[in-house]
């Protein structure tokens, strides 16, 4: 999983603060798009006769409800004039698709962020193709509202809603001096968000849609921590029918790529799963998915994590000093069993986001809400801290299966607490 030498692009994307310098680097190998994920049909982009993204049109728009376009138009100068004609002051934040802006539209009212094309980065017309009709026709209070967009002869800018706090990496690896870090319910709080997003997209979604890029800079923050998915520009349709997964070149970030596709290139919506699996750890954690910073063998959040999943009695030592040991133990320890079964190997035993959800939805429930019952409590075995080298393998075996048992209680207590509330089925 942690070995991409041939990928060497580096940068870090932040939709709401400008960067620092220590990002993340994006694998990429060539165009994020094949012929499943195409761009809408919409006569501004059929001026581009002879682009590559043309030939897709179709096939994307038939199978995402014939390419109907909801967002607002833009014209370049509208926007120009909302950014203050894009003034460095105004400049959020930087990534693979460009700049980020900070802006007010024409009304007065609104404010926005206005993401514009930079021709010469990372991602390009297929990307914004993709993204247009992704957040156009895809609604959810997870995912981030895409207001509108222009394509004014070769601009192209995405208009989104703006989130006041910005992304999840700025409040959790990058804080600044005397910021306050995040709570131990605030930060399950958001993770339940970004799942009940992933669900939203993996099982409400038709055809289902694998979103690729999940990771801490691609969740966005509003005034009450609320979380929202964004950056759609390397999403892809799923598998449908009888398939098991789609081909594709090898897209995402470097760190929170699924093992198997980074292998072999096909992907599934267990690869989102995965990629859930690396921000809930940093969630618990504090720590990047990758930080060359640190000693070489805890450089990868993941290889780093593995001899604490094998321990249920080591869990707590996993949670980030910065926590100062505020935090229910048995909470922690749900959360990293669910981190666990996320970041299985094999594809086919990680958990649906919907079993994740569940397993979730009382983690970010705080002591003082009333008429709650305790989640369920789990446990480390007796004998865990006195098996012997010639057990480790039986240790091995009884660490999985407690971990699988967390994650079922869990599931199941999380199905009496909606039940209990009124609520029937899985939260959306």
């Amino acid at each position: 999983m942690s070995c991409f030498s041939c990928f060497s692009s580096h940068e870090k994307k932040s939709s709401n603060k400008k960067t620092n310098g220590n990002g993340n680097r994006r694998v990429q190998s060539e165009t994020a798009l094949d012929t499943q994920t195409g761009a809408p049909q919409h006569n501004d982009f059929n001026k581009q006769k002879n682009s590559p993204e043309n030939g897709n049109s179709k096939d994307a728009s038939d199978k995402l409800g014939k390419g109907n376009i909801a967002a607002q138009t833009f014209t370049f100068r509208e926007l120009a004039a909302a950014t203050k004609n894009f003034r460095q002051e105004c400049l959020l934040g930087e990534g693979g698709f460009g700049r980020v802006y900070k802006g007010r539209l024409e009304n007065g009212n609104q404010l926005a962020a206005i993401k514009q094309l930079d021709r010469n980065g990372l991602q390009g017309n297929k990307e914004f193709l993709v993204e247009v009709l992704m957040l156009s026709l895809l609604h959810h209070q997870n995912l981030v509202n895409l207001i509108g967009y222009c394509a004014d002869g070769d601009q192209r800018l995405l208009v989104y809603e703006y989130m006041s706090l910005g992304s999840l990496e700025d409040h959790l690896l990058d804080l600044a001096p005397n910021q306050k870090p995040l709570n131990w319910f605030t930060r399950m709080k958001i993770a339940t968000g970004a799942a009940k997003g992933l669900e939203y997209l993996h099982d409400k979604a038709n055809p289902p849609v694998i979103y690729r890029d999940l990771k801490s800079s691609n969740i966005l923050l509003d005034e009450e921590f609320n979380p929202k998915l964004s950056d759609f520009g390397l999403a892809k349709l799923g598998p449908v029918g009888d398939k098991t997964h789609v081909s594709s070149r090898v897209m995402g970030t470097y760190g929170y790529c699924a093992p198997e596709y980074a292998r072999t290139g096909q992907l599934t919506l267990k690869s989102d799963v995965y990629s859930f699996g690396v921000v809930l750890l940093e969630l618990i954690t504090g720590r990047r998915a990758i930080d060359t910073t640190r000693k070489t063998d805890e450089q990868n959040l993941v290889t780093w994590a593995q001899p604490f999943f094998k321990d249920p009695s080591k869990y707590p030592a996993m949670a980030d000093p910065l926590l100062e040991g505020d935090f229910p133990v048995r909470g922690l320890n749900q959360a990293v069993a669910v981190a666990a079964m996320c970041l299985q190997e094999e594809s086919a035993v990680r958990p649906l986001m919907s079993d994740v959800v569940t397993a979730l939805s009382f983690l970010a429930i705080t002591p003082e809400t009333e008429g709650n019952p305790a989640p369920p409590n789990v446990c480390s075995s007796p004998s865990t801290d006195k098996m012997s080298f010639d057990e480790k393998d039986k240790q091995d075996d009884d660490s999985s299966q407690e971990r699988e048992r967390a994650v079922a209680e869990a599931i199941e207590w999380g199905s009496n607490h909606k039940r209990s509330q009124g609520g029937s089925g899985l939260s959306i």
